[in-house]
């Protein structure tokens, strides 16, 4: 999309009534933004769902005049643009019906890395914050981004755990990129620009701040990734509305449990209750429900054995003897062990449990990997 289709998009986010969805109509209506700004009311109107309200301001000199000095100050601060037209346009956050039409962003968009949604409290306790260092820790050797809103708390613990492990991460503003907010993120901000990350906001500078801001940028959050993380919030919280739109796009949502007593765990916990999250069991399984594959270099080539505990003796014989096939029955798991069935199921089902082996129809086991 050329820079002067930029110039006619930004004169027409000024209008009133006009947002991302109302624009897209009227642009794969008439076929550009050039032509709606310059397009008659009658053929306006031929627009489904485009009203007289809806194009009243539609041709005012004085947004070409303000969209002209915006193009010129995101030059001069070095504020990149894009349309959904380009091939740095966040792919998930393109399927999304409220997605924006123009994203401005400073940094890196690395679109080979598969993103993550991570979104929580501003009032993090060590809990949530020693499950981020967990997660990320155990998601940095895999070829992955995060994504979250630069926020206090879980959003700041996020970015900043991901530097620390080598994770691009992409912090959402709630505002033009002309200002940072919080303020005391501004340092961040900087590693995080510093270390192939980005800064991404759907508002020019003209737009300003405003509290319903921060809604949206909710939106964009879930929009970004097929995958949401809930680390804590209390009922009502702001990552509540995150969820809601990620549950609206389909996205996949897990959600940390906590004790019913913690505040900041009450959030999750209903979210959980209402089936609008999966509940976050362990760190491993969560990985591999992400399904983000590792890059194979940093992994040994061969299978490491799992050494149980010396009291284990019994368990230690079952799960070397699954580990020597491929796939083995209950039957010949018995035969091979000398472990009677009902001394051998409880056995079993512990190694499962703990994520040694699993379970096949027709009771056929193997190691899980």
């Amino acid at each position: 999309m050329t820079s002067e289709e930029y110039l006619y998009i930004l004169a027409l986010k000024q209008c009133k009534n006009i947002g991302n969805i109302n624009l897209k109509k009227l642009i794969k209506n008439i076929g550009s933004a050039k032509k709606v700004w310059e397009s008659s009311p009658r053929s306006l109107l031929s627009t489904p769902g485009i009203g007289k309200q809806t194009i009243q301001n539609i041709g005012n000199k004085d947004f070409l005049q303000v969209a002209e000095k915006e193009i010129a100050l995101c030059e001069k601060q070095h504020i990149k643009i894009i349309s959904q037209n380009d091939d740095l346009y966040p792919k998930h956050l393109l399927n999304c019906d409220d997605s924006p039409i123009l994203l401005f962003y400073k940094g890196n968009l690395n679109p080979d890395l598969n993103p993550i949604s991570i979104v929580g409290t501003r009032k993090m306790t060590v809990y949530g914050k020693g499950f981020i260092q967990d997660l990320l820790h155990g998601l940095s050797s895999s070829k992955i981004s995060t994504v979250s809103g630069l926020a206090l708390g879980v959003d700041s613990c996020v970015h900043e755990e991901s530097l620390k492990n080598q994770i691009p991460t992409i912090a959402v503003l709630a505002q033009g990129l002309g200002s940072i907010y919080p303020s005391r993120n501004k340092g961040l901000s900087n590693k995080i620009l510093e270390n192939n990350g980005a800064l991404v906001t759907e508002y020019a500078s003209f737009e300003g701040m405003a509290k319903e801001n921060f809604l949206q940028r909710n939106r964009i959050i879930a929009g970004f990734s097929p995958n949401l993380i809930v680390v804590e919030t209390a009922y009502g919280g702001g990552s509540v509305t995150t969820v809601n739109f990620a549950n609206q796009y389909n996205r996949d949502v897990y959600a940390l449990p906590g004790r019913i007593t913690d505040v900041f765990s009450q959030g999750c916990n209903q979210l959980i209750s209402l089936n609008k999250a999966a509940t976050i069991v362990d760190i491993n399984t969560l990985i591999k429900n992400l399904n983000f594959l590792p890059q194979p270099e940093l992994f040994p080539k061969e299978k490491t054995k799992v050494i149980l505990d010396s009291d284990k003796k019994e368990h230690q014989m079952i799960l070397d003897i699954i580990e020597d096939n491929e796939s083995i029955s209950l039957d010949d798991i018995a035969e091979k062990s000398g472990v009677l069935h009902h001394k051998l199921l409880p056995i079993l089902l512990d190694l499962e449990i703990y994520g040694h082996i699993k379970c096949l129809s027709g009771r056929q086991y193997l190691i899980d990997q």
